[in-house]
């Protein structure tokens, strides 16, 4: 409710400082577009350290390329560090919930960045808060297992539904890490409706590999990056079972309230694609998805 009081030393009405606390609270709510971004000289990357995307040494693949995109800007890059948890929060300033392909609004929160770039999946629920440029990187979600498993790969039938079912099977009563509010959220995949034990996983999701070697779980959902890094990091020690989606795709996010913003950085990305720049960076990071998703 707005209370209004008579200052003192004027005699006028005064906004109590409640409501100008509730009041600048609403105007962090709301992220920056392209002008405001260019006026204040600088644009804030929010970023999760995940596989080499984000590396948390200060470089990374969609580190390197928002680096190129506010060098294109005229402005200064700032990477502002977030998590899993509230990367969506701190761009969109909403919390939310994801249920499925839905999600919950639950409330406000500030805003803490411009664009999220870290290995991040467009999703259905995660596409009614924010918008996405155009994919900057193909991914799956695959199911692994740790070498000595009694599980083994599917033979790829050609259909990847037909695949995906067959992998969805072979976790009936087996333990499944997934790491909720992500995109490896077992919620996602149908596996518990296939009778697997999901588990979830606490730790960062660079070491979700690391945890099936600890028996922490007998297997558990990853991004096909990530198990690129996890395949060389421990080599011999794991295996893909097989995909538990089809073909994805990773973008850049973008706050509903800068389309501007989004319409440059997808100019800009396309401009990376024609002269080459954007696949000098992938090799750079991924020299395997050369080869594996040559398109």
């Amino acid at each position: 409710m707005q209370r209004y009081s008579r200052c003192p030393r004027t005699g006028l009405l005064c906004v109590t400082v409640g409501m100008v606390v509730t009041l600048l609270a609403a105007g962090a709510a709301f992220g920056r577009d392209l002008g405001e971004i260019k006026k204040q000289g600088a644009i804030r990357h929010l970023g999760v350290p995940y596989a080499n995307f984000v590396t948390g040494s200060g470089d990374g693949m969609d580190v390197e390329i928002v680096q190129r995109f506010a060098k294109y800007l005229g402005v200064r890059y700032e990477y502002v560090k977030t998590s899993w948890e509230n990367v969506v929060a701190d761009l969109t300033g909403k919390r939310v919930k994801p249920a499925g392909s839905e999600v919950e609004i639950l409330g406000d929160a500030p805003v803490k960045g411009d664009v999220v770039a870290n290995g991040f999946t467009i999703l259905p629920w995660r596409e009614k808060v924010l918008n996405f440029s155009t994919p900057t990187f193909p991914t799956q979600i695959i199911l692994v297992a740790g070498a000595k498993s009694t599980l083994k790969p599917i033979t790829p039938s050609g259909d990847v539904a037909k695949d995906i079912e067959a992998v969805k099977r072979l976790t009936k009563n087996r333990t499944v890490l997934g790491v909720e509010k992500t995109c490896l959220d077992p919620s996602l995949y149908g596996i518990q409706e296939a009778g697997a034990k999901a588990k979830n996983f606490t730790g960062s999701i660079d070491d979700l590999a690391a945890a099936v070697l600890q028996q922490e779980a007998e297997t558990a959902i990853m991004e096909m990056p990530d198990a690129f890094l996890a395949l060389k990091k421990h080599p011999g020690k794991i295996k893909i079972i097989g995909p538990l989606s089809p073909l994805q795709e990773m973008g850049a996010g973008f706050a509903k309230e800068a389309p501007q913003l989004r319409a440059e950085f997808n100019k800009f990305l396309a401009q990376m694609k024609r002269d080459g720049a954007y696949r000098q960076v992938v090799k750079k990071y991924y020299p395997a998805a050369i080869s594996m998703y040559p398109s």
